[in-house]
């Protein structure tokens, strides 16, 4: 029927057609096809509407009842288990048996309350360990896995010294310990800056024990230690000792720096400046300082070389090395040392082309200034090895024996020898296993946001040739390391309410100053 359908309308279109159109054979068959396609096309339609049926349209979906809450079963008391009066010898009505029923049920009561009840007060972990779980206080597990600090708890005391066998590290562990607290005033009287301490400083000077601090919020405080104010007749002090503070920087100043001239005093600053303070001439010169005041390029430390006055180094936040020519306004060149933060760095003493640097990457990296890489912003330095550590790496500091100490955020300082230094050329290349500590010591580096970061800092020339640094101690301290890793001593006193975590040796004498978050400053001769 299709087919006779398609015939019909084919010849339908083909009368269609003027008679005296003059048309090939193929157009019309080509015309004839079309006319067929479209018959049989329109018949599918047709056909497949009677099949399929129409869709019904969606009912509305019925609104659900809400459910209703069935109130709460209220759960009985457990009862006592029932027991036989007449095998305990009790009648069976007698008031002996219903006075052992009620006695037994309220003690079930009252077990089972006693069971959620919340315990108040203070709990001695002897009094509630769990039956089966053994523990005794002896193990000390508990404080050997604790992080925190324990104010005043020594971790080195005279009995380390009194076991030393080696003689020549006793003697310089009495040396050292023997250290005593600035007596004239307290620690709590001598605030030299109004803010927590970030930085220290002593004038080189070995005549008498000048002190700088740097704070948070920009402030240079200095302390003349030689001072001995007046007493009453019960040796008490009746005046306040006198502190000098200037207002140098308007953020942190994080680093100090005397030069060999001992007239002048370098500080950097998170405001993104160096200053020079003459202090002979009292005044303050800006040395350094980004081109536009909107520039943001914190500096976290500064050092100088000292066979160069003219040029300073100095470290940023946002992972810059950079040397800058004080006696030119542009001479400055910058390398990007790090992705991350540059918390701290150094210069060898005696080969300042060397600089150890101190990453949050969690890396400490050895540069040589004679050799650079790369052009434009990935210009950097020449790397001579890097050791990586589990956690970032606060601070990286040079001594003049070769040695470099770094303090880190999983609780290590390690020092690592390069004694060798001397003899390294231009493309050196340190090993993997000359870049490993040779010592790594134990030690608490959690400051936590209130307390300033724990940095070694070596004594820079010391009078009697031992290499030496210093360091914050969480439990309110300052501790003394050797270049071997060996600890010397840890001093502490009365009077000391806070962390003096900011921790420097004088340059020469064996003289320590401490600063702390409140602007205290602890101080051992």
């Amino acid at each position: 029927m299709v087919k006779k359908e398609s015939e019909d309308s084919a010849s339908t279109s083909v009368k269609m057609e003027p008679k005296d159109s003059k048309m090939s054979a193929f157009e019309r068959k080509r015309l004839e096809n079309i006319a067929a396609n479209q018959a049989i096309m329109k018949d599918l339609s047709t056909t497949a509407k009677k099949i399929i049926p129409k869709t019904a349209a969606p009912k509305p979906p019925r609104p659900k009842a809400p459910r209703k809450r069935e109130p709460p079963v209220k759960k009985e008391a457990p009862r006592p288990t029932r027991t036989s009066s007449r095998l305990a010898g009790l009648e069976a009505d007698g008031v002996g048996a219903k006075r052992k029923f009620e006695e037994e049920f309220q003690f079930a009561q009252d077990e089972a309350k006693a069971k959620k009840m919340r315990v108040a007060g203070d709990l001695n972990l002897s009094d509630i360990a769990v039956e089966g779980k053994k523990w005794t206080n002896d193990d000390n597990f508990l404080t050997s896995i604790m992080r925190g600090a324990q104010p005043y708890e020594r971790t080195f005391d005279d009995s380390d010294i009194k076991t030393t066998t080696d003689q020549e590290l006793k003697s310089l562990r009495e040396k050292m310990s023997g250290l005593e607290l600035y007596k004239t005033w307290e620690p709590n009287d001598i605030k030299i800056t109004p803010e927590r301490i970030y930085s220290m400083g002593f004038h080189p000077t070995h005549d008498k024990p000048l002190i700088f601090a740097g704070d948070k919020i920009g402030n240079l405080g200095l302390f003349d230690a030689s001072q001995k104010g007046e007493v009453d007749d019960d040796g008490d002090q009746t005046e306040a000792p006198v502190i000098t503070a200037f207002k140098l920087h308007a953020r942190t100043i994080t680093s100090l720096l005397f030069p060999p001239n001992h007239t002048e005093l370098y500080s950097g600053s998170y405001d993104s400046s160096i200053r020079k303070l003459d202090l002979q001439k009292q005044v303050a010169v800006e040395v350094y300082a980004p081109p536009s005041m909107d520039d943001d390029e914190a500096i976290s430390a500064i050092d100088m070389n000292s066979n160069d006055p003219n040029l300073i180094y100095f470290s940023r936040l946002d992972g810059a090395f950079g040397r800058h020519d004080m006696r030119t306004q542009k001479d400055t060149e910058i390398w990007y040392v790090s992705e991350k933060k540059v918390g701290g760095f150094s210069l060898h003493p005696l080969h300042p082309h060397l600089v150890a640097t101190a990453s949050l990457d969690r890396t400490l990296k050895i540069w040589d200034l004679r050799k650079s890489t790369g052009k434009g912003e990935n210009r950097q330095p020449g790397l001579l090895g890097e050791h990586t550590s589990r956690l970032s790496v606060s601070h990286a500091a040079w001594s003049s024996s070769g040695h470099v100490a770094t303090s880190s955020y999983d609780d290590t300082i390690k020092i690592h020898s390069f004694t060798k230094a001397k003899t390294w050329g231009v493309g050196h290349s340190i090993t993997e296993e000359d870049m490993e500590p040779s010592a790594v010591i134990r030690h608490n580096n959690q400051t936590g946001r209130w307390v300033t970061i724990l940095k070694a800092q070596w004594q820079q020339r010391p009078d009697d040739g031992i290499a030496k640094f210093v360091i914050g101690n969480m439990n309110r301290f300052v501790d003394i390391y050797t270049s071997e890793g060996e600890q010397l001593a840890q001093l502490g006193g009365d009077g000391i309410s806070a962390v003096p975590a900011a921790a420097e040796f004088h340059p020469t004498r064996n003289w320590v100053a401490g600063g702390t978050a409140s602007g205290k400053l602890c101080l051992w001769m």
